[in-house]
């Protein structure tokens, strides 16, 4: 069996254990009392796979999606982000506060997600990217994922090739968001991407309108009626670790301002793509203050205590296979996170 698979199949075991102990909540609270804001994240909510999203890890299923939302609202008391604003530090939150959001720019977030949210009085932030609404062109992640699922693992190489000569061959697509990815300048990845479409044949924005993954315009619009709101989650999706300032006008400036101008809302939070701390650089950080950003969120699936930074906000992107899985992944390992996280910065210290 696989390290993989052998981890998978011992954190089912574990979650199940956990929830069908009496008093589990009290028990998970022994490990990291101080637990204040619960965020989860959703991405695609469909029952179809499909090649722009297989082997990405975003999919929930109708049914699963909600039974989460039953779980969420038998166990926990959701709030809006202006709760959360409000707050300041999450000591006047209600127990067991949860605050529920979705990224990138999936129409079955408003077609199936948030007709669900609305049935069970769940308000949501929704963290979309414009440079994909109305379908004119695909997000990188679904590009990539299409050519890899129908083309192969070659083409993706071969634009690599293109634009690295000697680059490290690429096995799956884990490896291409894990690494590769990450390393590229935005004018790098722009070329990437390029040099992808034209190695599978793609002419992406055909593809785009054909599949409309995507949300339209008027579908963001309607979004208020379901009690979201709308977040910032860079213009074209983009990892911000080696972004400049004129990137920033770009991903940061822009994508608030088209946002802001066609829901007629305030952009007052940011997600930060791919969820990554490495991402959330000093310059970007004050960036996001500078530019009218309120809060700042990561997708680490770390517990935040009481007294959090509302510019490292982290939100738990949990499986929704089951009431044990979902108790476990929001409940217990964030906690653990976090003291580990803690005790590595106080070792950290003491060794400095």
């Amino acid at each position: 069996m696989s390290y993989s698979r052998t981890r998978n199949v011992t954190m089912d075991l574990a979650a199940q254990a956990f929830w069908h102990i009496p008093g589990r909540f009290s028990l998970a609270r022994v490990i990291a009392p101080s637990y204040s804001l619960r965020c989860v994240v959703f991405h695609h909510v469909s029952d179809e796979e499909s090649p722009f999203i297989t082997g990405m890890n975003v999919r929930s299923a109708t049914r699963e999606f909600e039974g989460a939302l039953k779980f969420l609202t038998a166990h926990y008391s959701p709030v809006r982000l202006e709760d959360v604003l409000a707050d300041g530090d999450g000591r006047r939150l209600p127990a067991r506060a949860v605050l529920v959001t979705f990224d990138d720019a999936y129409a079955s977030v408003v077609e199936a997600a948030a007709p669900l949210c609305r049935k069970y009085g769940v308000p949501a932030v929704f963290f979309v990217n414009a440079a994909f609404l109305d379908n004119q062109r695909l997000a990188p992640d679904n590009l990539i994922c299409f050519v890899a699922n129908v083309h192969g693992m070659e083409k993706v190489n071969a634009a690599a090739g293109a634009l690295r000569r000697n680059h490290v061959q690429l096995h799956s697509l884990s490896e291409v968001f894990g690494s590769f990815l990450p390393s590229l300048t935005l004018g790098e990845r722009n070329a990437f991407l390029e040099a992808l479409a034209r190695s599978a044949g793609v002419i992406e924005r055909q593809l785009a309108e054909e599949t409309a993954l995507y949300l339209t315009s008027k579908q963001l619009r309607a979004l208020a009626s379901f009690d979201f709101e709308i977040g910032n989650h860079t213009y074209t999706h983009v990892h911000c670790r080696g972004l400049s300032q004129s990137d920033f006008e770009q991903e940061i400036d822009r994508n608030k301002t088209e946002l802001e101008a066609l829901s007629g809302t305030k952009v007052r939070a940011f997600s930060q793509p791919y969820g990554s701390s490495k991402d959330l650089t000093r310059d970007l950080a004050g960036h996001l203050q500078r530019s009218g950003h309120e809060a700042v969120f990561l997708s680490e699936s770390v517990a935040n205590v009481r007294g959090f930074d509302r510019f490292h906000l982290d939100r738990v992107n949990t499986r929704t296979d089951s009431d044990n899985s979902l108790f476990f992944d929001l409940e217990v390992l964030p906690r653990l996170r976090s003291v580990r996280n803690k005790l590595f910065r106080n070792s950290d210290s003491t060794v400095n």
